[in-house]
């Protein structure tokens, strides 16, 4: 009797809905997993996005959650695994060249590389008015989103996409690009594409208080900024009075309302502002958004509240 091939063996360092994801594609394309390196949930992070966690419990696989990356009991763990290949689907810390030494690594940034490459490629993407992103699977180095690509999937973003709505689409589209390759990863005969990196940029990691609305900005780059940080993000917000407004829901008036944003903003400040009942944020350019949720420390706020505290504040009271 033939004797059976033995399946390849994966390390897979994973976190969040890519990782849920990814790790499934393995194991549907009969990837043995010997083991998971994850992380432990933060109890001060909004905790939106599936579990890898949950996933190696109903499967049985083994996982790990270390705080450091780069400490030699880790090192250890992985190299007695003895992998072929090793994956990292949004995993939060970089591999250090002791670890990437271990087996050829991959992995799956939510971007179209080499445009967006670091932290945070959703937002990033759509802060800066992308309208299309994706997720591509690359050869790991040392040097962060550097390597070969091996597959990519594109995805469309809408104008009233928010940066949740977007990492939705890039989730599925990292699914199916790491679906079409793994067959001709695993056997060996998968491309390996150049990735310029004279091309696009890197960007670092984001801070709720990078979520500060510049009123002054035309209302594109400010709705942009609402788009990238939309809950379940921390949100775009101004601070007026001493109390912090945040942007839960907002629509950029529409060209055909142009003219009337035009004559109803003529004489207000960039800012929050009631009009008719209706709480909008007067921009730069005299374009307005309209917003249909905001928070006042944490709490929703109507727009006769709103109008009450603005003009409060506005006497020094």
């Amino acid at each position: 009797m033939q004797e059976q091939q033995r399946r390849p063996r994966a390390v897979v360092f994973a976190y969040h809905n890519v990782g849920v994801r990814c790790l499934k594609v393995l194991l549907a394309g009969g990837v043995d997993v010997a083991l998971v390196v994850t992380h432990e949930d933060s109890e001060s992070e909004n905790i939106w996005f599936d579990s890898v966690i949950s996933v190696c419990q109903d499967q049985g696989i083994p996982y790990i959650t270390p705080a450091d990356a780069k400490s030699p009991e880790l090192l250890a763990q992985v190299q007695a695994a003895r992998p072929d290949l090793m994956f990292s689907f949004y995993y939060r810390h970089m591999l250090p060249a002791e670890l990437l030494a271990v087996a050829p690594a991959y992995n799956m940034h939510g971007s179209l590389l080499p445009q967006f490459r670091g932290r945070a490629p959703v937002n990033w993407a759509v802060l800066h008015g992308a309208d299309v992103t994706g997720a591509t699977l690359h050869e790991m180095t040392v040097k962060p989103d550097a390597g070969a690509i091996v597959a990519q999937m594109e995805v469309p973003i809408l104008p009233d996409d928010t940066a949740f709505e977007v990492f939705g689409k890039v989730t599925v589209a990292a699914e199916q690009a790491l679906w079409r390759v793994l067959p001709s990863l695993l056997d060996g005969s998968a491309p390996r594409l150049h990735n310029d990196l004279t091309q696009g940029g890197y960007f670092g990691g984001r801070k709720p208080e990078d979520g500060r609305i510049d009123w002054n900005q035309p209302a594109q780059t400010v709705y942009n900024l609402h788009r990238a940080v939309a809950p379940p993000y921390p949100g775009a917000f101004t601070d007026v009075g001493g109390v912090r407004y945040v942007v839960q829901r907002a629509r950029l008036r529409q060209p055909n309302h142009e003219h009337t944003d035009n004559v109803a903003s003529a004489s207000l400040r960039p800012g929050l502002t009631v009009v008719d009942n209706c709480i909008f944020g007067v921009c730069g350019d005299g374009r307005m958004l309209a917003i249909s949720a905001l928070t006042a420390d944490g709490e929703p706020v109507t727009a006769a509240q709103l109008q009450s505290r603005l003009a409060a504040a506005a006497s020094g009271q």
